[in-house]
């Protein structure tokens, strides 16, 4: 039987529902299950989902002209993933998603969410504010790729991810840190 518990408690970060709302949200959300390296979104398609980790870790990354992989963004438990300018839109996706782990999510379509914010408005409160939230990392994160050095950058993705060190290889580390894998053991030992 699935659990509910995460995704509420994130919702109620923001927002407070109550028994009947939360019962509407249960009926229109939708489950599925990535298995390690699966894609759950290519450059190109559509996004079609807005996607909530309960378990696992996704990436969301791009190729550049000569193939290289460039990781923008890490899921982990209770994240929300999306190619928001293709999902906002339904248009081609810029970024890939694919799990780097074996990943649980729960997810909500395009149509179901529009829906859902008529009949639940404070879900609309809740992805605003979420919206919000995700700006203001993504102005962070230009910010520290312009002006922080490879270590800076590295201790503030320990700090905003605990842990993940232990659970994903050091090459996507590194393509997240805009470094080389072998620049990244240097910096790991100076500071280990």
């Amino acid at each position: 039987m699935l659990s509910f518990e995460h995704i509420f408690a994130n919702f109620a970060l923001h927002v407070n529902l109550n028994a009947e709302e939360q019962t509407h949200i249960q009926s229109v959300l939708q489950y599925k299950k990535l298995k390690k390296n699966e894609m759950l979104l290519a450059t190109g398609e559509i996004c079609r989902n807005l996607y909530f980790v309960d378990e696992g870790c996704l990436r969301v990354f791009n190729r550049d002209k000569e193939g290289l992989e460039h990781v923008v963004l890490f899921c982990t438990e209770n994240w929300w993933a999306a190619d928001m300018t293709s999902f906002s839109g339904q248009v081609p996706a810029y970024y890939n998603i694919s799990a780097l782990e074996d990943t649980a999510l729960f997810y909500f379509s395009y149509p179901a969410l529009e829906q859902l914010y008529a009949d639940v408005p404070k879900m609309e409160r809740f992805f605003r504010i979420l919206a919000q939230n995700g700006f203001s990392l993504y102005q962070r994160r230009v910010n520290s790729i312009i002006s922080r050095s490879a270590e800076e950058r590295y201790l503030q993705f320990q700090q905003l991810y605990p842990k993940l060190e232990q659970r994903i290889a050091q090459k996507y580390i590194a393509s997240y840190l805009g470094i080389t894998p072998v620049f990244l053991s240097m910096i790991r030992k100076r500071k280990g």
